[in-house]
């Protein structure tokens, strides 16, 4: 029995189990006074997160590798981009819920902090492998062998070696590091409190991935390695055939399903279930009546009421129930011996109440397709041709959605290495299905297709148009195979195509104290010239925390185009002198965020009306300008 505290909260642990929930990285272990072991600050790993440069210093025991304080600042490095809508490759604007983004993905995590934070309910990537060749994300902290061998100490000041063998391979286990951990530092922050995090990898990282998985999630929050078993072939010349893929799990929070282990349960599919005795409750399976540990009040004698035969529990087990407990389902019908009545006791479970449980998931996925599925498949969508190699099946990304979705609620799936978009699929997939709601977000660099492969052959420059193209086609393959399903017509089948660019401001918007008067005033916008009036509005909607699948129309007020987003959640007007009819009639909407550019106003006066008239008409809107 726990005793009372009777004393005042230890404020200490309270401002370190604060800073935990920040930076989980930092969070270590060192004994008190007494000799008790307690959790501390990594004081230097602090500073290094709450500073924008690289802090110079010896790095202490931990899992590090060289580069990684770098991988911190970039991870923490505000960029100077956007995403630009792209309508005319996008497919049902105005009514999908999905996204397909172009560009790096570090930097389109790092612009979706504002919009997405806390808002994603699974994330699921398949990040390069790290095979030997170069990987396509070249981030600023990557090194070349020269640097990576000053920064590890490996020649004295007089140029000669330290060590007698080189460790050039760990140099590409250190930007594959460096790649991967700022990256999964900012899908970690876009998590729901329940949400989930799913990482295939091969041998190759997997150590690495987990230990820096740890770090970020926080080693408590680790679930487990999933072994899906890639490929049932064997290759002859190597010494040993690999034939499994990992796929690390991770929570972001492990308290919420300790407290909701249902919640992370696959469907009951119904095998074994049956109804020999015609039982008015439904079909049925006999589950073992004796369990494994020694109970003191669960040790009794059953008897077969057909064959008189006596059961006790085996050496070290117990019966699952206590006496009184079987006396009631025995009373209920639900203690059966056997198919024919001759054997020991066992407990019915009707199937309702295993749907209610769930299925718990097991580390082992032998049951599942494989890579050669997932390639037949893609021939398939191509119409035989080969257009992509060794994308993962649908159905195990649709295991990971089943096991960490819930149909009936409204959740976002996040693929940051979408690459042929299978997850995208899946996602359609499950929806029709199970007629769930949930939404995709894909993310991928705009890779150039080898010009020797057949994708390039047809015409497929890059994987994004191979993407697109597979979501598109896939759509459209559902809706005909699931065309029985009631609510097959209003599956979202559409996306919305967005294309990460610099930013659309000039430089004079950040730094305009760097300009002299007179070159101010021969500017006529803070806007670069090739940005659309959208290019605009949709960076406002990313910029202040909104997503982008919101809904935008036209209205014409005065002569002049004015955006309103969601009805009234935000206005926008970027025509060039903007009357006063046009501003006291967005105020009389009382927006919550209303936007304006510079330039439409001739001077200051201007302004200062722009601002009287919403603190009359609204003052709770906020009033910007770009």
């Amino acid at each position: 029995m726990e005793k009372l505290n009777l004393e005042s909260s230890d404020i200490i642990q309270k401002n370190i189990e604060i800073i935990g929930s920040l930076f989980p990285n930092v969070i270590t272990e060192r004994r008190d006074k007494a000799g008790n072991i307690t959790k501390g600050i990594n004081f230097k790993l602090l500073k290094q997160e709450l500073s924008g440069d690289v802090i110079d210093g010896e790095e202490c025991y931990e899992f590090t590798w060289v580069g990684k304080k770098a991988a911190i600042v970039e991870a923490n490095k505000p960029i100077r981009k956007t995403l630009r809508p792209c309508f005319e490759e996008s497919k049902s604007w105005k009514t999908t819920g999905n996204l397909y983004i172009e560009g790096d993905n570090l930097e389109v995590l790092k612009l979706m902090q504002a919009g997405y934070l806390n808002s994603i309910q699974v994330i699921y990537i398949d990040p390069p492998y790290n095979t030997g060749k170069d990987f396509i994300y070249k981030d600023s902290f990557k090194m070349d062998r020269n640097k990576y061998e000053e920064q590890m100490g490996l020649y004295d000041e007089k140029g000669c070696r330290l060590f007698q063998n080189t460790v050039t391979n760990g140099r590409f286990h250190s930007d594959w590091c460096s790649m991967i951990y700022p990256r999964l530092r900012l899908a970690h922050r876009l998590l729901k409190e329940d949400g989930v995090m799913f990482i295939s990898i091969s041998d190759l990282e997997v150590d690495n991935l987990k230990k820096i998985g740890n770090e970020v999630f926080g080693e408590e929050n680790f679930l487990a390695d999933i072994i899906w078993q890639s490929t049932k072939s064997v290759t002859n010349t190597a010494i040993i055939s690999v034939s499994h893929t990992h796929n690390l799990v991770y929570f972001k929070s492990m308290d919420y399903y300790v407290k909701h282990r249902e919640k992370f349960r696959l469907a009951v599919e119904g095998e074994g279930f049956a109804n020999p005795d015609n039982d008015p409750r439904g079909k049925w399976k006999a589950d073992p009546f004796q369990v494994g540990g020694w109970r003191p009040n669960q040790q009794y004698e059953i008897v077969n009421p057909k064959t008189g035969v006596v059961y006790k529990p085996n050496a070290n087990c117990s019966w699952k129930n206590d006496y009184h407990k079987f006396q009631e389902l025995l009373k209920d019908q639900r203690i059966v011996f056997g198919k024919t009545g001759e054997g020991a006791p066992q407990r019915k479970r009707f199937i309702w109440e295993a749907e209610e449980r769930g299925k718990v998931a097991k580390t082992i996925w032998n049951d599942i397709e494989t890579t050669t599925n997932g390639t037949q498949l893609i021939k398939k969508i191509f119409a035989g041709l080969s257009i992509f190699d060794n994308p993962k099946p649908v159905e195990l990304i649709k295991r990971f959605l089943k096991l960490a979705t819930n149909p009936q609620e409204n959740c976002m799936i996040l693929d940051f290495f979408s690459g042929s978009a299978t997850t995208a699929q899946a996602v359609m997939e499950l929806n029709a299905e199970d007629q769930g709601n949930r939404k995709f977000i894909m993310v991928q660099l705009q890779e150039p297709c080898n010009k020797e492969s057949e994708a390039f052959k047809v015409g497929y420059k890059n994987i994004c148009e191979i993407g697109k193209e597979r979501i598109h086609r896939a759509g459209e393959m559902i809706v005909s195979e699931y065309n029985d399903k009631e609510t097959i017509n209003t599956l979202d089948i559409g996306f919305r195509v967005f294309k990460l660019d610099s930013t659309n401001m000039k430089d004079v918007y950040y730094a305009a104290s760097d300009y002299h008067q007179a070159m101010l005033e021969g500017l006529e916008s803070n806007i670069k010239d090739d940005r659309t009036d959208l290019d605009l509005l949709y960076s406002i909607i990313l910029d202040w925390g909104l997503p982008l699948t919101l809904n935008h129309n036209v209205e014409t007020i005065a002569g002049k185009a004015v955006h309103m987003v969601e009805k009234d959640l935000l206005a926008a007007c970027f025509a060039d002198k903007i009357s006063e009819t046009v501003i006291r009639e967005i105020a009389q909407r009382k927006p919550r965020l209303a936007v304006f550019r510079d330039s439409s106003f001739t001077g200051s006066a201007d302004k200062i009306n722009l601002e009287a008239i919403f603190k009359f008409l609204a003052p709770n809107t906020s009033v910007k300008v770009i």
